[in-house]
Formats: C-alpha cells, structure tokens, sequence
C-alpha cells in the first residue's frame, strides 16, 4: 500500500466573470454537469463545480459535497460577486504575455464532428484540426478567453507515433 494510495486530482480551479454565461457555455456546448454550487456571501464569491459524472449525484446536500470532493477531474469555476456588471473586467488566460496557464484539455471520440458542432454553436476558435503543425487537434475558447484543446485517443496516437518516428526516439 502506498502513502498516496486514494489520492485524486479532483479539481482545476478557473476565475470566472459571468457564471450564466460559463456554466452555459460548459454545460450546452461541452456537456458538463453542474454538480453543485456554494455560495460565501462574507468573502463575496461562488463556487461552481461542473464535469462529467459517472453515476448517480447524491440528493442529500451534505452528502453531495462529499460527494463532489471525491469525483475525478472536476473545473471548479469562482466568481467573485460584481465582476459580471463591468464590461472592462477580464481574466488573463495565460496564453498572452506573460504565459502561465495554457489549457484545459477534453477527450471527445471525434475531434471533427465536434469541431463542426462548435462552428454551427459559434464557438470561438483558437486553432481548427486541419491547421498548424498539429493536425487533428483543436484549440477553442470559453466566455472568459481560456483555451480549451479538443483531442482524440486515435488521433493524438498517431500523431504522437509520427513523432518519435521521425526523432528516432521509441515509445516509453
């Protein structure tokens, strides 16, 4: 038995605006849930925690937190109460200068339907499939700017193998 035995990276922790439009975006573009949401009305600020649950959400609130402590792989958004009235706040999304945060990434079976699925919800796009370098990857964006890489296992396999091909290295 291991000392981290039962550990799980349980969340990404992203500074959000306007939580209509980013728990929409999530939800009706990517297919998120909202698992649950907690409100601090002394430090002013909310915190939404949406992904892709497998199984039942418990209907007992303080089981439901628990609950959400121990899930996989969740984005907890936080807004800080106002932000959303004030046409001039923005986050950086740590891709301009100077970089930090890249990305979020999300698996989807097919990275082209997906991508025609956000061109016809008029998602904005940082990098299409067929562009740059990387073929069959795409980059999207959210309300707040952040980037969002759509991936598939097949894809990012084959690229992935063509790589090391041509470096001479070997899988490892």
């Amino acid at each position: 038995m291991s000392d981290t035995d039962g550990f799980v990276l349980n969340q990404t922790m992203l500074r959000i605006k306007d939580p209509e439009k980013t728990v929409t975006f999530y939800r009706d573009v990517l297919g998120m849930t909202l698992l649950d949401r907690y409100d601090f009305p002394a430090g002013k600020f909310s915190l939404y925690f949406m992904g892709y649950p497998g199984g039942e959400i418990p209907s007992d609130p303080a089981e439901r937190v628990k609950w959400v402590f121990e899930q996989p792989a969740l984005l907890e958004f936080t807004h800080n109460w106002g932000t959303e009235d004030d046409p001039d706040f923005a986050y950086h999304n740590g891709n301009a200068e100077p970089r930090g945060f890249g990305h979020i990434g999300l698996s989807v079976p097919d990275v082209a339907g997906a991508c025609a699925r956000f061109d016809a919800l008029g998602v904005e796009f940082v990098k299409r499939p067929d562009e740059g370098a990387m073929k069959g990857l795409a980059f999207i964006k959210d309300p707040d700017g952040y980037w969002i890489e759509i991936v598939s296992g097949p894809n990012l396999r084959d690229l992935i193998t063509a790589s090391r091909a041509a470096s001479g290295r070997a899988a490892g």
